[in-house]
């Protein structure tokens, strides 16, 4: 599938291809936007760069991260951390008025770089913010954008794009390729890529971009900040154990198994999205490609059928355990253990294993 920004138009010939492929042979690198809120970079950033990486040593490019902010120390300690992640430069823009984010400025400065700088690709995080910023982006450059990749590679025959996303309520994968417009520019979601390692030992360049702002022009203010009153509740990017639950486990009642399994692993409950429909636990522990994507170390699906859309948010984890009645669900071909049995009575036999498990003495040496 090949997205365009405006309807899609055959590629042009003769000297209107040439001149076309002229000016699309001067966009050259890859570039990360490092999101940073309060003081904290957002993980999802690090791991962009670890991807980034892989694409920039295939098209034989420098990987850039790209940071706005204020005038203070914090941005040149971000940027040390992005260049250690693996950017071999990093574009610095500093001012007042992009203190705190607002769409606006933050807009005008990104494009502002882009006009100027002219990177192949740009990737931002699929957050709130990223979202927000990136919609932005692209509409104003006129270019084309694939939101919430779930894995990014690159064309060999055009050095283009490929980002791959779910599509279709989330029953089929598409690759989408922006053959004419640049930037080509994707989002990906927090947990999606693996965290690269950070090298302290990496050095590299930082280009300071002026930035002509005035505080008057920007409409939106900001008047207070209000912590998350959810900061509390689950967190199932960030969990390194996850007992999901779907359909398979009948009745709302049932879900109690899952609910003590995770609590002796010292893990967070998930679930598939009809579980959600169905009310059975809050909208915050869905996994899936419309709820969260997560990378735990263990994940176990009781009762999963394996349906692309729950795949693609959680078919990252180190170890995929799945218990299922049906010894033909899709789940099977991509879990590392199987289990074919009733969730019902397996989920308190594990329960109770790991239980004892975990109260047996320790045995010295």
């Amino acid at each position: 599938m090949t997205a365009q920004p405006a309807q899609q138009a055959p590629r042009p010939a003769g000297r209107r291809a040439a001149k076309l492929d002229e000016r699309l042979a001067g966009y050259k690198g890859v570039w990360v936007f490092v999101e940073y809120e309060r003081g904290q970079v957002h993980p999802v950033s690090w791991e962009l760069l670890g991807e980034g990486r892989k694409l920039a040593s295939a098209l034989k490019v420098d990987l850039a991260a790209v940071l706005l902010g204020p005038p203070d120390g914090a941005i040149d300690a971000f940027c040390d951390q992005a260049i250690h992640y693996g950017a071999d430069l990093c574009y610095l823009a500093r001012h007042p008025v992009l203190k705190d984010y607002r769409n606006a400025p933050y807009a005008t400065v990104l494009t502002d770089l882009v006009n100027r700088y002219c990177p192949e690709i740009l990737l931002l995080g699929a957050t709130t913010l990223g979202r927000d910023l990136a919609g932005s982006v692209a509409t104003t450059l006129k270019t084309g954008l694939t939101a919430d990749c779930t894995s990014l590679a690159i064309d060999p025959e055009n050095r283009g794009l490929a980002a791959t996303r779910p599509t279709f309520g989330g029953s089929l994968l598409c690759t989408i390729v922006t053959l004419n417009y640049r930037p080509q520019m994707a989002t990906v979601r927090p947990r999606v890529m693996a965290m690269p390692a950070a090298d302290p030992s990496r050095t590299g360049r930082v280009i300071e971009h002026p930035v002509a702002l005035v505080e008057e022009s920007v409409v939106t203010k900001i008047l207070d900040f209000i912590p998350d009153d959810r900061v509390a509740q689950a967190n199932l990017p960030f969990a390194d154990i996850i007992v999901s639950g779907g359909r398979g486990m009948k009745r709302q009642e049932n879900f109690r198994l899952i609910h003590e399994l995770a609590a002796v692993l010292g893990g967070e409950v998930g679930a598939s999205r009809p579980v959600i429909q169905a009310g059975w636990v809050g909208a915050e522990r869905q996994v899936g490609q419309s709820g969260k994507t997560v990378r735990p170390r263990l994940y176990i699906a009781a009762g999963i059928s394996g349906a692309v859309q729950h795949r693609v948010g959680m078919d990252k984890s180190d170890v995929i355990v799945a218990i299922n009645e049906d010894a033909n669900a899709p789940i099977f071909d991509f879990a590392h253990y199987g289990i074919v049995g009733n969730a019902m009575t397996i989920l308190p036999a594990l329960t109770q294993a790991f239980t004892e498990h975990l109260r047996a003495p320790k045995r010295a040496g």
